[in-house]
Parts: structure tokens; sequence; C-alpha cells
């Protein structure tokens, strides 16, 4: 072969080559785009709307316009609890919530907001970012065409509100009492009628007597929601949302024709969303709960019959779900990480911060 008709054939064979790989290639979009994020909270709510809109905000920055994200809060598009399928179906490109109200598409999603007797939010991402949980977050999204990562964190929540003082198990039997997720079921297995309410209804309820109690967040979002206007009586720790995580969970296929770069953005808004919301949080329930206290509210703390029967209902609730293959993975992986984390946490950290309010007062 002459040297001419060499290249003419390279020349031909890298073309078909080119050709090949471009349609091998994912279809990147090109041009600014937006996307429709719904979420499940009502606009304002305190810390948790804040969350949505801080993630949506860094995407359109950090993108330089490339995404917008235009965010619906909760009934603006679709109703709080109507998001998870919004964005599977491709009616919306994103939704901003808590997974837990999603446990009946899949059981395993509560892990990634709050089960009972759970992880802390340090636990949870130390769990998600290297112990696994993430890309178990993402097997489950594969199932529903998601891709979901953590957005946000409100820290131990609280017990709740309640009309009546908590003496003994006993008196959780027939209470209406709004809580989500699997906490929820452990609560009914309790006796009580439990009830799943978006968290903008939950003031109404409570004011009305529909419900008899309600958990929201913690005394800052509390306070904002103004229960404690209708009760006085304020349990300062819950055994349902030691560490509750919010997750950013975008349409698969919008996800994957975005470029690399805007993955990116996207994974890295969410984590530092995560961070930025759960000190939000833990800098605010201070003042807060001092605030409620100068109001008149009364603290409150479980006795240990109440922790005792709500632990065997956890466990309860937990076991049920373990037929499904991809649930005990799920809790395996987590709980495995979590003892782990305890163990070190509890000897360091927690025993310094015995020590030093012994000390200093």
């Amino acid at each position: 072969m002459d040297r001419r008709s060499f290249l003419k054939n390279a020349s031909l064979g890298g073309a078909a080559a080119a050709t090949t790989a471009a349609l091998a290639a994912p279809a990147y979009a090109q041009g600014n785009r937006t996307l429709t994020m719904v979420t499940t909270w009502g606009r304002g709510l305190a810390g948790v709307h804040d969350s949505a809109q801080r993630v949506a905000d860094i995407i359109t920055t950090m993108s330089d316009g490339a995404l917008t994200v235009d965010l619906k809060a909760a009934g603006e598009l679709v109703g709080a609890f109507e998001v998870f399928d919004a964005v599977t179906s491709g009616q919306a490109d994103m939704y901003h919530g808590a997974d837990y109200y999603f446990v009946g598409q899949h059981p395993g999603y509560a892990f990634f907001t709050a089960v009972p007797f759970g992880m802390t939010a340090q636990e949870l991402v130390n769990w998600y970012y290297h112990d696994g949980g993430m890309e178990q977050h993402d097997e489950l999204g594969q199932i529903f065409g998601l891709k979901s990562f953590l957005a946000g964190n409100t820290g131990a929540q609280a017990g709740g509100w309640f009309r009546n003082e908590i003496n003994g198990p006993e008196d959780f039997q027939g209470l209406k009492f709004r809580m989500p997720g699997l906490g929820g079921q452990a609560l009914g297995k309790m006796g009580a009628s439990v009830q799943n309410l978006p968290g903008s209804e939950v003031y109404q309820a409570l004011s009305s007597g529909a419900i008899d109690g309600t958990e929201w967040i913690g005394p800052w979002a509390d306070e904002k929601a103004g229960f404690q206007e209708i009760t006085k009586t304020y349990y300062t720790a819950g055994f349902h949302e030691p560490g509750a995580g919010l997750s950013l969970a975008t349409n698969r296929e919008v996800f994957e024709s975005l470029t690399p770069a805007q993955q990116a953005i996207i994974e890295h808004a969410a984590a530092a969303t995560h961070q930025w919301n759960l000190a939000q949080f833990l800098s605010e329930n201070g003042a807060a709960l001092q605030r409620l206290q100068q109001a008149g509210v009364q603290l409150r703390e479980f006795p240990d019959s109440v922790w005792d029967a709500m632990g065997q209902a956890a466990a309860e609730t937990l076991d049920e779900n373990m037929g499904d293959d991809l649930f005990a993975a799920i809790r395996e992986s987590a709980m495995t990480s979590m003892r782990s984390s305890s163990g070190w946490l509890t000897r360091s950290e927690g025993a310094y911060r015995a020590q030093r309010d012994r000390v200093m007062g």
C-alpha cells in the first residue's frame, strides 16, 4: 500500500471510529436549562424549606446559570406527598424532602431520613460517605429512576408536643399523634392512632383537636410553627429521628443528560447544604428552647418504661421488613456502621462533653 492510500484509509477509519464514539457517548444537554424542583415543605417552613432553597440557589450559582432551579413548594405544583411520583414520572425534575415519607414505595427509604433508635447526624454521614450508604441510596434510586443525595439534616428531633403528660406506655393507647416513617409505625404498635400529615398542616390539626399531639422537628422550627400557643407540654428527646437526613432526588434520565460538571455540582451542592442545614438547626435550637421556657413551656423527658416500650416496638417494626433483601442489606450496613461510629464517639466526644459540662459548669 502506498502512503497516499494508507492516509486515505486511516482517515476513513478515524472518521468511522469518531462517529461510533459520538453515538456511544452520552447526549449531554446543550445551553441553559431550567430544572423544576418540588418539595415536601410548605414555603417558609423553618429550616426545611431553607435547605431546599439553599441547594437550589447553590446549583444555580455554581453552574453560572447553565442550570436554573425553579423551586415549587408543597402545593404550588404538586402536594407534599406527591413529589416522589412527580419526579419519577417526569412531571418535575427533582424533589427535596424527607425520604421516609416514601416508605410506601420502599421501606429502605427510611434509613436516608431516620429510623427509630437509629443514627445520629454524625453517624449518618459516617455511614453515607464512608461505609456504603451513598451507594445503597443510589441502588434504591435505580429502582425508581432517581439519583439521590443527602441535602439537609435537622439533627436530633424532639419527642414532641402533648396535651397531657406521658407517665407510661399505656398513655399512648388511642392517642392521635402525628409521626411519619417507621417511627410512626412503631408508635402504632404501642396503641397510638398515628397520623402522617405534611408539616404545613400540623398546626391546624393540633389546634382543632384532630390530633392529640405531634412531633415536628425541634425547638426552633417548632417555635416558628407556633405549637407553644396550643400546648405547653414538650418532650425534648425522641426515639424516632435522632439525626434526620433530608434528600435531593433528581429524575435519573434528567441527571444523566447533564454534563459531568453539572452532575458534580448537584452532588456537591447537596453535600454542602447538608452540613449548612445541620449547623443551622443546631445553632438555632438552644436560644429557641430558652424562649419556649420563658413562654411557659414545660420541658419533659419520657420515663424509662416508655423508652423500653418504644425500643421493643421499634425492633418489631424493623424486623417486619426484613423479608425484603434490599431493606435487610441497608439495615445491616447502617447498623454495622452505627455501632462502629458510636463505639468511638461515646468514648471520645461523649466522655469529653460529660467532663466539660461537669468541670466548666
